[in-house]
């Protein structure tokens, strides 16, 4: 259309009935209060299906803004008409969202729009309120200490026991993350010694929460994936009769019906071959990471009895046959592995990167999966990751705008958002000795070739008593 809906002068229209101040005859003519009640129009002047049109290329970030001009542009900008129309003509933004824990385990969520470098705070999440427990669900608590399934749930576990009411205080932690169809979703976690089946879903059109349907069980640390734009949670931990107890069943959430399915669950095979009985009875299987790549979900595993842990490969889930089968060894054993065994990783265009912090005390490296070798190759290096050790992420992956991000912590420890250039198809691995690690489109922009040419940081946070939690993308 060639027109540029201006916020700061959007007011002004050269055809408009305006009323002149008699006072301040030099002044710019403003409108009549009295012309927006007899123009319902968005736009005075314009159908409403330009104006519509036009509100959908302005950048999201306006919109909290732009929804105080009048009644009529608020329930525009709330409406699904206008991000189906942002999504019809090619111009939604990903956003990156990141949760974080600060004083007295509160969880706080920020929103990042990664081309204007502007942060939005997250309304907070509600409350869960629930019934007290006996004290067998603190007992419960010490048993999974000595014979836990997870050392990341056993230190939490452990420092709740050693804060007075701490768990009364913290009915989201332990919780997951996933988003699908356009929301955030939190799933689950501990409330008052027992696992949540509740939901709740962050919508980003109306800057708000509301509960979703509950899982089928209650689960605390399972892991998420989304695959067919549809949200898995597998395994965690939930209490049964004998206390917190390690899950292998899985479900699926559809949210256009938003209804929780079954899927058959984690066969755990590793843990089925264990030589005795006292072995298999001592060793717990635990899920210890999830992504969804090639169409399926990969899930890698590990045995664990506190405070040791083996990993043991993992499982991959496929839709098409509705069934589980033995993760490829190179996958499995390569997978670099974050505090606790947990394994992150993140997709862009297609390829499986993930992160190994083991090269040195404040530098990482970036390793892709080549999925014809079935190995783990580096692709960039000396990626500035400090070792926080008191931390439970120091790190997190993400992929939006085409890029691999690491999120971390700074020297100052404020979040900082780095944009790292990695080689985008496999294949092109076996030259990157010979050659720049720089992506074909952004090489004319980067002349040279240093090692700090591999990274960029393209966001900063400052949150220096906050701990990274998890992260997600959303495109609307």
């Amino acid at each position: 259309m060639g027109t540029i809906l201006s916020l700061n002068h959007s007011r002004t229209r050269g055809n408009e009935p305006y009323e002149v101040l008699q006072s301040a005859p030099c002044k710019r003519p403003r409108l009549s209060s009295s012309f927006y009640e007899k123009n319902p129009r968005l736009i005075p002047c314009l159908p409403d299906e330009i104006s519509i049109q036009i509100l959908s290329r302005i950048p999201r970030i306006h919109y909290l803004k732009l929804k105080s001009v009048s009644r009529t542009w608020k329930a525009t900008i709330l409406s699904a008409e206008l991000f189906s129309l942002r999504k019809e003509m090619g111009t939604t933004e990903e956003w990156l969202y990141i949760l974080t824990k600060v004083a007295n385990d509160k969880l706080i969520w920020y929103a990042l729009d990664p081309l204007a470098g502007r942060w939005q705070r997250l309304p907070p999440m509600p409350n869960v309120s629930r019934e007290d427990e006996s004290r067998k669900g603190l007992a419960a608590l010490r048993m999974w200490n000595m014979a836990g399934s997870s050392i990341r749930i056993a230190d939490v576990i452990m420092g709740w026991l050693g804060r007075k009411d701490a768990i009364d205080r913290m009915p989201f932690c332990g919780c997951s993350v996933g988003a699908v169809d356009g929301c955030l979703y939190v799933l689950g976690g501990f409330s008052k010694a027992s696992a949540l089946r509740c939901a709740w879903r962050y919508n980003p059109v109306t800057n708000s929460w509301s509960e979703s349907s509950p899982m089928s069980i209650g689960r605390a640390y399972c892991k998420t994936g989304i695959l067919d734009d549809k949200l898995y949670a597998v395994g965690g931990v939930t209490r049964g009769h004998g206390g917190l107890t390690p899950l292998q069943s899985a479900e699926v959430f559809d949210p256009k019906t938003g209804v929780w399915s079954q899927i058959p669950s984690m066969p755990f095979t590793k843990a089925q071959v264990l030589p005795t009985a006292f072995l298999a009875d001592l060793l717990k299987p635990i899920a210890t990471g999830m992504t969804s790549y090639r169409g399926r979900l990969f899930v890698p595993q590990s045995l664990y009895c506190w405070p040791f842990f083996v990993d043991v490969g993992g499982e991959v889930y496929d839709p098409e046959t509705n069934s589980w089968v033995e993760m490829p060894i190179g996958l499995g054993e390569g997978w670099p592995a974050r505090q606790a065994g947990t394994k992150m990783s993140a997709t862009v265009d297609g390829e499986l990167y993930a992160l190994d912090p083991s090269s040195s005390p404040d530098n990482a490296k970036i390793k892709v999966y080549d999925y014809l070798a079935d190995d783990w190759k580096v692709v960039a290096e000396d990626i500035p990751v400090r070792d926080f050790t008191e931390s439970e992420s120091p790190y997190l992956l993400a992929g939006f705008l085409g890029k691999l991000h690491v999120i971390t912590k700074d020297a100052n420890r404020n979040i900082a958002v780095l944009q790292v250039y990695v080689q985008n198809h496999v294949a092109s691995i076996s030259a990157a000795s010979s050659s720049s690690l720089v992506d074909p489109i952004e090489h004319a922009e980067r002349p040279t070739e240093s090692e700090l040419d591999l990274w960029k940081v393209i966001a900063t946070r400052s949150a220096p008593a906050a701990e990274l939690v998890s992260c997600l993308v959303l495109d609307i």
